[in-house]
């Protein structure tokens, strides 16, 4: 497939009804280009593939229509299967969408400013119940962690990663007549250290694919110096949190949007004041939330039994049938073919990705 072809599938464009005239491929292309700078297009993003025999396929990825457009709520009906550009029945391939968390576990970590400027200024009590409202919602669906930071070199745990109920909110009451070790705020340092402790949650968990979210609360700029601010961004831009999403709560006109928006790299929310604070933690709950439902486990039993084949999965808008897009995935059927029969409900046979050998590994 050329790189014209590709943009044209990319923006919602079947393989099957391709245009093969140059000149009306071309106008083709255009129009495709028009319908997604109108926001009818949807972005199909793929994570994770396998197949396995007797003849099973999982594909697993993510559905937007633009930026902070997450795309919920579809249905193994909403989805179109191509092998080779031909449409495959949903009644052979007996597709379906499986749970995502068969596959994928998702933890979000909730880092708070404890320092001075907060359990001195009296924000401490509203900020924590915005906490616990913000725990008990997403923690209907994932499990949260509450870590807190103030000046000193660390942060510190106020609930460890959990999915038992009344436990966060126990924690978060400690809060209240919380007395820094060190006033000063440490922001830079709490996030590395923040990104660095949910991956060492995340790799507990046996399930192949892991998501983690970081929600940074903070009512100032770093003062402790500990580490940079060209520090902090290299080590959120490290290939080990691609799959992690930042945010950033500011409360006060201490914190400018323009900082915040530098560690919240996927969403921030800003409250001018302390009343304002519980609607902050709402709007970020609300926006984590949604972003939960964008992930999709389509899983299906192929007609191939031999050879290579390409597989597109088309994904199509239930509020704008004209809005859609689709992901392409490769695999081998070699020795594909019941008996036993293919069950669509099996869970998938994703593998981890192994990180590339140090040079000295290599040589052994």
């Amino acid at each position: 497939m050329n790189d014209r072809n590709k943009a044209a599938l990319g923006a919602g464009i079947s393989s099957h009804a391709r245009p093969k005239c140059g000149l009306r491929l071309m106008l083709f292309s255009l129009l495709a280009l028009m319908l997604v700078a109108c926001g009818g297009g949807l972005n199909v993003r793929l994570i994770n593939s396998a197949q396995k025999k007797p003849n099973n396929v999982w594909v697993f990825f993510t559905v937007d229509a633009g930026k902070d457009k997450p795309v919920g709520g579809l249905v193994a009906e909403d989805f179109k299967i191509y092998e080779d550009g031909e449409l495959v029945s949903a009644f052979e391939s007996k597709q379906t969408i499986q749970n995502p968390e068969v596959a994928a576990v998702m933890y979000t970590m909730l880092l708070v400013d404890m320092s001075g400027s907060v359990t001195e200024s009296g924000q401490a009590d509203a900020l924590v119940d915005a906490a616990k409202a913000f725990a008990d919602r997403v923690g209907k669906t994932q499990k949260v962690g509450v870590y807190g930071f103030d000046g000193s070199e660390k942060i510190f745990s106020v609930v460890p990663f959990t999915e038992a109920a009344g436990s966060v909110e126990g924690g978060l009451e400690g809060l209240r007549s919380y007395k820094p070790k060190d006033p000063s705020t440490n922001l830079h340092g709490a996030v590395v250290e923040g990104l660095a402790t949910l991956k060492k949650e995340l790799d507990k968990d046996k399930r192949p694919l892991k998501f983690g979210s970081l929600v940074v609360f903070s009512d100032g700029t770093d003062r402790a110096a500990r580490v940079t601010r060209d520090e902090m961004k290299d080590a959120m831009d490290k290939e080990e949190y691609e799959n992690y999403e930042i945010y950033a709560i500011g409360v006060g006109a201490e914190i400018g949007k323009a900082k915040l928006d530098e560690i919240g790299r996927d969403g921030t929310e800003l409250a001018t004041d302390q009343a304002k604070v519980k609607e902050a933690f709402d709007r970020m709950a609300a926006r984590i939330e949604s972003h939960m439902k964008r992930f999709y486990l389509l899983s299906y039993c192929t007609p191939a039994r031999k050879g290579e084949h390409e597989v597109t999965i088309e994904a199509i808008s239930k509020k704008d049938p004209e809005g859609s897009g689709s992901v392409e995935y490769k695999f081998n059927a070699d020795g594909f073919g019941p008996p036993p029969d293919c069950n669509p409900n099996a869970p998938p046979a994703f593998e981890l990705k192994e990180p590339a050998p140090k040079p000295a590994e290599a040589a052994k």
